[in-house]
């Protein structure tokens, strides 16, 4: 965590902030804490990415976030999306993400690989009960705390896809490198098999530090995730995990497995390792969660880097809102990236001008003209709950 600097607000919300988590193209993330003591990571949306109606959209996904629970999942604890400066926050998860762990830590071992898939899975299956997507899925998006893995970043995904989709068609939104081949294709009627194919892609990467598919390009990666005749990269996957690593990765979505068949795929490989699901949670903990010293076990290898590909441009200023200093040297979301359609690029929404904000009449008026729009673009049909 880095400390504030003379541009970072120091109060959002009720919150005292007390330091930055991160930063990237939809905006900063802050440590806060409530009046009792109570820690939030605090996202304050930039304005400069923000017009009237996908500030609006943003109200719609904080009414979506607010249907997320469960305990793999960092709850919701406030937002305001009609504020000067939009703000979202969850319960702070002290734990790196998994990209880092990996990065500086190696690939788990299998017990506390499956265990990872089964608890991420487990959680996930409430999630959809909801109603709920993901839909950008990634080891950046999995943070390890002291009580196991917990997902983080639902709902801001959508919010740039629909900001993009509603100007734009054929755009993909994602990180590309665990998109499965319907999103890579740019389709925006996704269903819960799409994040068994990204958590497959979760556990490929926990286990061995590479993704399923690889290129020097998004181009490259959307092309052979979209090839059906590409098999996926399993190279170093323990045998354990082959079997329900590739189902996950069907490239049918009809092929792919449902999050409670996952579940209880993995925990079938930990009692066959010897240990029960708890405790392989217990040392998946001990491994990945910091310790009371900050040390982690050591590493056991090199691991390589997820590189982002391109930065998704409805999340980048205009020319009359460059960022500032501090925003230009850091990348995008750790690996955010979209997939414009071959031909002439649409104009952008219009824009309020700096400093102007829609009253909550207004917005709450252009969001109930967009009820019935995404109710025609729902996020899956629920009869496809299952992932079959």
């Amino acid at each position: 965590m880095e400390p504030l600097r003379n541009d970072d607000p120091t109060h959002i919300g009720g919150y005292t902030l007390r330091g930055r988590i991160g930063s990237g193209g939809m905006g900063r993330v802050y440590l806060g804490e409530s009046p009792a003591g109570q820690q939030v990571a605090v996202k304050v949306i930039k304005t400069s990415v923000l017009d009237t109606e996908t500030r609006s959209r943003f109200v719609l996904e904080v009414e979506n976030l607010k249907k997320v629970f469960g305990p793999r999942v960092a709850a919701f604890a406030g937002a305001d999306p009609l504020a000067e400066r939009p703000w979202l926050a969850v319960d702070y998860v002290p734990g790196p993400d998994l990209l880092r762990h990996a990065r500086d830590h190696g690939p788990l071992p299998l017990v506390e690989t499956a265990s990872l898939g089964a608890l991420l899975a487990e959680g996930l299956t409430s999630v959809h009960q909801a109603q709920l997507l993901h839909r950008d899925l990634k080891p950046q998006n999995i943070l390890l705390g002291p009580d196991g893995p917990k997902v983080i970043d639902f709902g801001l995904a959508v919010l740039a896809e629909r900001r993009t989709t509603l100007t734009a068609t054929g755009v993909v939104v994602g990180s590309v490198l665990c998109m499965p081949p319907e999103q890579a294709e740019g389709s925006h009627r996704l269903t819960p098999a799409a994040d068994v194919y990204a958590l497959g892609v979760v556990l490929l990467f926990a286990a061995t530090g590479h993704y399923p598919y690889d290129g020097d390009n998004w181009l490259t990666v959307a092309a052979r995730i979209g090839d059906p005749n590409q098999a996926p990269d399993l190279t170093g996957l323990a045998e354990e995990l082959v079997p329900v690593v590739s189902s996950m990765l069907a490239f049918d979505p009809a092929d792919r497995p449902a999050l409670p068949e996952v579940t209880a795929t993995l925990v079938a490989v930990l009692n066959s390792a010897g240990v029960t699901a708890w405790q392989a949670r217990q040392m998946l903990i001990t491994r990945t969660a910091p310790h009371a010293d900050g040390r982690l076990i050591p590493p056991p290898g090199p691991i390589a880097e997820y590189e982002p590909t391109v930065v998704d441009p409805a999340a980048q200023p205009s020319k009359e809102q460059q960022p500032d200093a501090g925003d230009a040297a850091l990348p995008d979301e750790a690996g955010d990236a979209v997939a414009p359609p071959p031909g002439p690029r649409p104009a952008p929404p219009a824009r309020l001008p700096r400093g102007r904000m829609p009253d909550a009449a207004t917005a709450h008026s252009v969001a109930e003209a967009l009820r019935s729009a995404y109710a025609r673009e729902a996020s899956f049909a629920p009869a496809r709950v299952g992932g079959r």
